[in-house]
């Protein structure tokens, strides 16, 4: 008899009123959060800790999930930030040699609950016909009426409030001197300016752009993170404050963020994308990159017309907003994640683009979009 056999039961409850039936990994107890799934075959580690997923009950399409364990040099953040981690099987015993604490330790470490054993292709088909739910993932025994009190209760909106950091910090370079604003920042973002030797200085959610101006940077980077982009009005006044003051570069949540600053709306999906194969077409050259994608609400290209922004890529899948720059002011920004690791780097270039700007807004040579287009 397998190990996993022998385990304690658990559940994965849905508003939708369908059950799915395990058996419990990692911690004990109950989580309450958005049920989700992610495509990638590879990255468990990076996903656990990247904090977009603050409040999301992660389920991994791919069968096998464990089987190269934890280590340091894969994460993304301080600490896992998943409310619940679905499974069809996970590997008890990894074997890789850089590998740290299994799987389940890691989890049980953190408090994250675990649940191995579910469909998990019956469950994504749910996902992808009703859209996202709501979910109790539970290895108690809760009572109907509990249940159903829980599942009717809201979830939290003040995700980019645990997410972000408390206090500034710095990352030292010798270039240009960056101002990353952390509405849940993934290390690969820092990962990747201090690699083109900019001096970056991490700076909470709710800094304002006189705070952000004091330190004379040269560009500003608006990070992913967690949520709905309209629960954060301040973080949109902020970018709004800061356009045509500074350079600036968003990313995922930094994307909404920019759009909803010059006046775009953003709308929720059905179930958003989150992979590491999304083609993406940029509309200036006609190339396609595969990207790696983690959001559940995007930019309406309908709310772009009358607005200062100018679309430059969309999804080849269904069409959406990937990507606009400022027709007026030294701003772009992208839906999908250049610094994905894993994943495909074909967008990484995004960051030398970021770079070649502040050099040109500096050396004043920078032309606005509308007048070279």
């Amino acid at each position: 008899m397998r190990l996993q056999e022998t385990r304690r039961p658990a559940r994965l409850i849905l508003e939708s009123g369908d059950v799915f039936t395990g058996v419990h990994f990692g911690a004990v107890g109950e989580s309450m959060g958005e049920v989700v799934f992610n495509t990638g075959m590879t990255g468990y580690q990076e996903i656990l800790t990247d904090p977009s997923y603050c409040g999301q009950i992660v389920t991994m399409t791919y069968p096998l999930i464990g089987n190269y364990g934890m280590n340091v040099d894969h994460v993304e953040s301080r600490r896992p930030y998943v409310h619940g981690f679905v499974v069809r099987e996970f590997s008890e015993v990894p074997s890789h040699y850089k590998s740290m604490e299994s799987l389940e330790q890691y989890l049980a470490r953190n408090g994250i609950i675990g649940i191995a054993g579910v469909d998990t292709r019956r469950l994504t088909k749910r996902i992808r016909s009703e859209g996202t739910l709501k979910g109790l993932l539970t290895t108690l025994d809760p009572s109907p009426e509990e249940i159903e009190a829980k599942l009717k209760a809201p979830l939290a909106t003040d995700q980019i409030d645990r997410v972000t950091t408390p206090v500034v910090y710095r990352a030292p370079g010798e270039g240009r001197r960056v101002v990353a604003m952390d509405f849940g920042m993934k290390q690969g973002v820092v990962r990747s300016l201090l690699a083109r030797r900019c001096d970056v200085i991490v700076v909470p959610a709710r800094t304002t752009a006189k705070e952000i101006l004091d330190w004379r940077p040269d560009g500003v980077m608006l990070s992913n993170g967690p949520g709905d982009p309209e629960d954060v009005p301040h973080a949109v006044e902020t970018v709004r404050s800061l356009l045509g003051k500074v350079p600036m570069f968003g990313i995922c949540l930094g994307h909404q963020l920019m759009a909803l600053a010059c006046g775009a709306r953003t709308e929720k999906m059905r179930f958003g994308h989150r992979g590491a194969n999304h083609p993406v077409k940029d509309l200036r050259t006609g190339r396609v990159a595969i990207t790696s994608q983690n959001h559940g609400y995007v930019v309406s290209e309908a709310s772009l017309r009358g607005t200062d922004l100018v679309l430059t890529h969309v999804n080849q899948n269904d069409g959406t907003v990937e990507g606009v720059v400022h027709a007026r002011y030294p701003a772009f920004c992208v839906q999908y994640h250049p610094e994905a690791r894993p994943g495909p780097d074909d967008s990484d270039g995004l960051f030398d683009a970021f770079i070649e700007m502040m050099d040109q807004v500096r050396e004043g040579r920078w032309t606005p979009y509308a007048e070279a287009h």
